[in-house]
């Protein structure tokens, strides 16, 4: 690698540190029992934030969690018993906020991701995961925090977070690596 290379490496790892700290961290908790409690579990996101999102899923889905995406066409209704996890990292995209509407006037549970707390779908949500990092909504002049470009810092912290949950989970729960291995797709 070269210097400047070695340089953007660090700058990056340490614009990540902070949103995996002690107190970031001490959120899986919560999350980890909404998400064992949950009958169903529908995951939503939109444009990169929804690709964590289906990672999420899937892991969810390969600790055997019944687990959906939003939009697949397998996703089961919403009910009492179930719950709505969605990202809206700058703190609101109209999609996310209608269908944690509908997830709620059908009686789920719903949590939000975000890195904007005080944004109007967290507002909405019965639990919000605070994962601090810059988004599109402050990706801009004095605002601008990371050298990532636009809400990259938020996904990349979101992938780690979710990593560690999907730890959590799987020691909470006493499932193995080679079972979680057994739920992968072998249609590849």
């Amino acid at each position: 690698m070269t210097p400047q290379r070695d340089t953007l490496v660090d700058r990056v790892l340490a614009e990540l540190r902070p949103g995996l700290s002690a107190e970031v961290l001490e959120q899986v908790d919560d999350l980890a029992r909404a998400l064992t409690a949950a009958r169903r579990i529908a995951c939503y996101g939109v444009g990169r934030e929804g690709l964590m999102m289906k990672a999420l899923a899937m892991r969810l889905f390969h600790l055997g969690l019944d687990a959906h995406v939003v939009g697949d066409m397998t996703t089961p209704p919403m009910t009492t018993q179930d719950l709505l996890v969605a990202s809206a990292g700058p703190g609101h995209f109209s999609t996310v906020e209608a269908l944690m509407d509908v997830a709620k006037e059908a009686g789920a549970k719903v949590i939000c991701v975000t890195a904007e707390p005080d944004g109007v779908v967290p507002k909405k949500a019965d639990l919000v995961i605070h994962l601090p990092a810059q988004t599109m909504a402050a990706d801009r002049g004095d605002a601008a925090t990371s050298i990532l470009p636009m809400g990259s810092l938020y996904e990349a912290l979101m992938f780690l977070f979710f990593e560690i949950l999907v730890l959590d989970l799987r020691d909470r729960m006493e499932i193995s690596p080679d079972a979680m291995r057994a739920n992968h797709t072998n249609l590849e």
